[in-house]
């Protein structure tokens, strides 16, 4: 993710924090400062803020570890300030795989939250929660408000809504006995019911808040996301990436300069060139590279300079939803299709998303339901 500090890794995944969450940090910081005066008071603040972000951190390796179990590796970890994203190559596909991965992540916060309870109560004279009220819970020692942040990222992520994780409960469970499509569809479904009732009570009823309306589209949206790519994915399968492969196309080389993509670019409606070494695709010529370049080093620099040479790579008899995600996981729009190690195509997701639209528009839409 842009923006982000690699800062070490835990059981082989790298863990980054995002730049935002160490602003967080000082906010929370000046707002304790503001509030108090104290600098003790403050550092206390970002101590808690701290460890309950270790907490997030735990919470996203029972994920990791647990999708490791399956045979799916974790690209890495990442803290932001709402909260962290650990980044599977891809959910698995038997529902009781996604179930297991799925509760991994709460599961880690309940045995967090039970081993602080035990210490607690054996180290100090009463239960940590004498006072059941918010203002005696607000009040209560480090520890104890450790505790009670874990049991809300419980109760928060176990609410059957995507993209928490008790939507991916719900849809496994569903997944067990329904086309994984169609429990999709229907875990999508509660949680978009659920985001109208948050958004409904964050704006007419007394209990309401900016946050809770803020959480409402949260939900509804990642909602929403998680059904559309389902149903995408599914209706790509089956289909060879020959079929939907753009076959009309420019190629550069290593030698070649930044003025020859310039004019290749204003000819025609290509942005990113693959650079063929012989017959052999060497790399690719971003837009966005190029355009930087040209910025601080002008025209005449070669290709071979400003080219990526870490880029996928699809052959032409892959199926499409196979193409599609690994497209998605890696965060990249276009890909050369290759057979028997020749460049014969590009696969880009606007193509993909033209070849769906076609297919719909000609009467022979693929069931996903």
């Amino acid at each position: 993710m842009k923006w982000s500090l690699r800062v070490g890794r835990l059981f082989g995944i790298p863990l980054y924090v995002h730049f935002t969450f160490f602003l967080f940090l000082v906010w929370v910081a000046a707002e304790s400062w503001r509030m108090g005066g104290s600098t003790g008071g403050a550092l206390v603040e970002v101590l808690f803020m701290c460890a309950l972000f270790g907490c997030v951190v735990l919470h996203e390796l029972g994920h990791a570890l647990t999708a490791r179990r399956y045979g799916i590796a974790t690209r890495d970890i990442t803290l932001l300030p709402i909260g962290g994203v650990a980044r599977l190559e891809h959910m698995p596909d038997d529902p009781k795989q996604e179930l297991w991965v799925a509760i991994a992540g709460p599961a880690v916060n309940v045995l967090i939250a039970g081993i602080l309870l035990l210490v607690t109560k054996f180290t100090s004279s009463g239960f940590p929660f004498g006072d059941a009220s918010l203002e005696g819970m607000m009040s209560e020692s480090f520890v104890s408000r450790i505790i009670i942040v874990n049991i809300a990222l419980v109760l928060f992520n176990m609410l059957p809504a995507f993209p928490m994780d008790g939507g991916r409960v719900l849809r496994a469970l569903l997944a067990t006995r329904l086309q994984y499509t169609r429990a999709t569809q229907i875990a999508a479904t509660v949680g978009q019911l659920m985001a109208l009732a948050f958004g409904l009570i964050g704006l007419f009823t007394p209990w309401g808040s900016p946050m809770l309306i803020f959480i409402a589209l949260f939900v509804w949206i990642g909602a929403a996301q998680e059904s559309n790519m389902v149903q995408m994915r599914y209706s790509l399968s089956g289909i060879p990436v020959s079929r939907a492969m753009v076959t009309e196309f420019h190629t550069m080389r290593p030698e070649d300069t930044l003025a020859d993509a310039v004019e290749l670019t204003l000819k025609g409606t290509q942005r990113d060139f693959p650079v063929l070494d012989g017959e052999r695709v060497a790399g690719m010529l971003r837009q966005s590279d190029m355009l930087a370049a040209l910025g601080r080093q002008g025209a005449h620099v070669r290709v071979g300079e400003v080219m990526q040479t870490d880029f996928q790579m699809v052959e032409s008899s892959e199926m499409l939803d196979a193409a599609y995600r690994r497209l998605a996981e890696h965060r990249v729009t276009i890909a050369p299709v290759s057979f028997q190690g020749r460049l014969v195509g590009l696969v880009t997701m606007d193509n993909i998303g033209e070849f769906l639209a076609i297919q719909g528009a000609l009467g022979r839409p693929r069931r996903v339901f």
